[in-house]
């Protein structure tokens, strides 16, 4: 069942709706290239409805002890002591992948000892970044961006801060609102983003409370960012590196695409945002340390694909029918490609864990 504007209250599923990368990701078909399916088509006929929303459970189980094993790590748990206001910056966190799930956020903050019993800023001067994907899926989208919003604004006025990157489903959400139906070329026929949307969770309660003030502070995000030697990015795909040579280039080039509000060129974006698994198999540390080679950094942190997936683990079936005690039991971030990787995204969507974790990890 795939959630679309519409419908009423999201429940977790333990079938995540992109965990693939979708022909949409895939390069797109050249100009010279004899289109495969007529304006207006969406899919080729044997990709519906997966083009967008692949279910099958067939990826293969990562391998334990051998080149590609991974690693679980523990991260700290319960809120830690931090400087005093004057003494510097404090702790770095990082967040995962929220997609709506305010209640969880809340509670999750808040066992991290981030933000007191009314959801307001509580940790002085410490630093607290999101890695995207605010929306879609989950019931409360907007009140999560509001949310991260404020706690921007309360945790400067305490000597710290809280930041966040732009995931692929903000690039989604800010598409389906600029350009609707308008037709793009995906390199699988041609889609709208509109479309996409609705095929990814897209929440028709999330895009009736849509503002400007929400599209304009999610169009200034930055893609990547680099903090105490992480390297945050929301996707695990070496796809940043068409953007440009440093942080500060990619981060411009695509503020730069977003501003000139060409649908096409977000589009090719977001396709490329959403890519991914491109550290997890043989290669996987090789393409990390592109990355980090490129813009600095000792480790990778990123979120995007659902660390049940990078096992090659799935929930239970009982999932689907909203069960909560049902799903994958992801216990804290999941660290691999050599220890160069750290996966954040617990698969909330899918009852899972959203994860708010202190860095560095400890083993």
């Amino acid at each position: 069942m795939t959630q679309g504007a519409g419908q009423g209250p999201a429940v977790r599923t333990a079938t995540l709706r992109d965990f693939r990368v979708p022909p949409y990701a895939q390069p797109p078909i050249p100009a010279h290239a004899p289109h495969p399916h007529a304006v207006g088509s969406a899919y080729a006929p044997d990709e519906e409805p997966e083009g967008y929303t692949p279910t099958q459970r067939d990826l293969p189980v990562i391998s334990r002890g051998g080149p590609g094993d991974t690693v679980r790590m523990t991260a700290q748990t319960g809120p830690e002591p931090r400087p005093a206001a004057g003494e510097g910056l404090g702790p770095l966190f990082v967040v995962g992948d929220v997609h709506g799930y305010l209640t969880e956020l809340l509670a999750a903050l808040a066992e991290q000892g981030l933000v007191d019993a009314e959801g307001r800023w509580a940790a002085g001067n410490a630093r607290l970044w999101f890695l995207g994907d605010f929306t879609d899926r989950g019931p409360d989208g907007i009140g999560v961006i509001d949310l991260v919003m404020r706690l921007s604004a309360e945790a400067a006025a305490a000597g710290g801060y809280c930041k966040a990157l732009m995931g692929n489903h903000e690039l989604l959400l800010i598409g389906a609102k600029r350009f609707g139906d308008t037709p793009v070329n995906s390199g699988a026929g041609t889609a709208t983003f509109q479309a996409a949307w609705l095929l990814n969770g897209g929440q028709k309660s999330d895009m009736d409370r849509l503002q400007d003030v929400h599209l304009q502070w999610m169009s200034r995000l930055d893609a990547v960012a680099l903090e105490d030697a992480h390297l945050l990015t929301h996707s695990d795909t070496t796809a940043y590196l068409d953007y440009g040579h440093t942080i500060e280039d990619v981060n411009d080039t695509v503020h730069d695409i977003l501003t000139r509000n060409d649908a096409d060129e977000c589009w090719d974006v977001f396709r490329k945002f959403t890519k991914r698994f491109a550290f997890r198999d043989e290669g996987g540390a090789q393409a990390v340390r592109e990355l980090l080679g490129a813009y600095g950094g000792e480790r990778i942190v990123h979120g995007h694909s659902p660390i049940p997936y990078l096992l090659g683990e799935v929930g239970n079936e009982s999932a689907d029918n909203g069960g909560e005690n049902a799903g994958p039991v992801v216990e804290g971030p999941h660290v691999y490609a050599d220890g160069l990787a750290i996966a954040m995204d617990g698969g909330v969507t899918m009852a899972g864990k959203l994860l708010v974790v202190r860095l560095p990890l400890h083993g």
